[in-house]
């Protein structure tokens, strides 16, 4: 004999639509929160259900737990990149802007925790590192005194040593501050100075851009040229390409130093008056200039003192040319 549900044809459940979808996705989740609190499967109807949901919940509501640390404070996350681009700019000197960088809206959260040094204890019997607890994880013994200790306990003196060491260190930055740079004097007006204290209580020493004395001496009477005077106090001499000079650069003023007056020794030297080439001393007229083939002619006047750029010495060519060949580059 066949179950009436054998007998007749099966019929698939149809598909619901718009808002019987909707109405039944509800009474499912309804059904998922009411079985959570109650052991077994859930049995109850539609309408059990909905009734359950209406009422007052019988279950029990569990509180999160509460933390026992530090509470977490709130810190603008403008504050934290403020920090980051400072230290990084002191370190390396760069001028960062935290909003080129990052994203600095919102806040974060910062647990404040103070600074702890790690202290390893060592079991004396087994030579096992505590954990946590009191007691040896691997013979079980309780933590004693003549358990090692790392590091080791500071002696007084010791702790006296460093309490002068640190005493010395803050009297010495006080006397002897480090030069901090100031970035903002780039783009300002004022002009930066820097200065050191002086170590016999007089005036402030004041830090100077070495520079190379230059001078002069009168090859008449060997008496040294003013500064910033182009005539002998003693003999009314004019400073001309004769007079001396202390460095002597004559590698690169050939023709003298620049507002020198021409010697009665000096070998005139003309230049193209095109291009400011230099003729060879003692050129006639008509030869052709090295560089642009003019002429030597009338126009070309007398080079006058100024520096000139060495040649470049022809065997250091030759060498270079030779390893260029060597290393097959074109």
């Amino acid at each position: 004999m066949s179950s009436p549900a054998q007998a007749g044809p099966s019929t698939a459940p149809k598909e619901k639509k718009g808002l019987g979808k909707v109405l039944s996705r509800m009474k499912t989740v309804l059904k998922r929160d009411k079985g959570k609190g109650v052991a077994g499967p859930s049995t109850s109807t539609p309408a059990a259900t909905t009734t359950a949901a209406a009422g007052p919940s019988t279950a029990k509501t569990v509180e999160p737990a509460k933390p026992s640390g530090p509470e977490p404070t709130k810190i603008p996350k403008t504050q934290i990149h403020e920090e980051r681009a400072r230290k990084l700019g002191a370190k390396f000197g760069l001028e960062i802007q935290p909003n080129e960088w990052h994203s600095t809206e919102g806040h974060a959260l910062r647990v404040e925790k103070p600074i702890r040094m790690r202290i390893h204890r060592t079991c004396h019997e087994c030579k096992t590192t505590f954990g946590t607890s009191k007691e040896c994880p691997k013979c079980k013994h309780a933590r004693c005194g003549k358990c090692t200790r790392y590091p080791p306990r500071r002696t007084e003196a010791e702790k006296q040593t460093s309490r002068e060491r640190k005493t010395a260190l803050v009297k010495k930055n006080k006397e002897d501050a480090p030069i901090v740079p100031d970035y903002d004097y780039l783009t300002s007006s004022k002009k930066l100075v820097l200065t050191r204290p002086s170590k016999k209580g007089g005036q402030d020493l004041v830090h100077k851009k070495p520079r190379q004395r230059v001078r002069r001496t009168c090859h008449e009477c060997s008496t040294l040229f003013t500064a910033g005077t182009k005539t002998c106090t003693k003999c009314g001499h004019v400073r001309c390409t004769e007079c001396p000079r202390d460095p002597s650069k004559k590698n690169k003023y050939p023709l003298g130093y620049p507002g020198d007056e021409f010697g009665p020794n000096a070998v005139p030297q003309f230049g193209c008056h095109e291009c400011q080439t230099l003729f060879p001393p003692s050129t006639e007229d008509g030869t052709e200039c090295s560089k642009c083939k003019h002429p030597k002619c009338g126009q070309c006047a007398r080079a006058k003192p100024r520096k000139i750029d060495p040649e470049p010495d022809p065997e250091v060519l030759k060498s270079i040319q030779a390893k260029i060949e060597k290393l097959g580059i074109s």
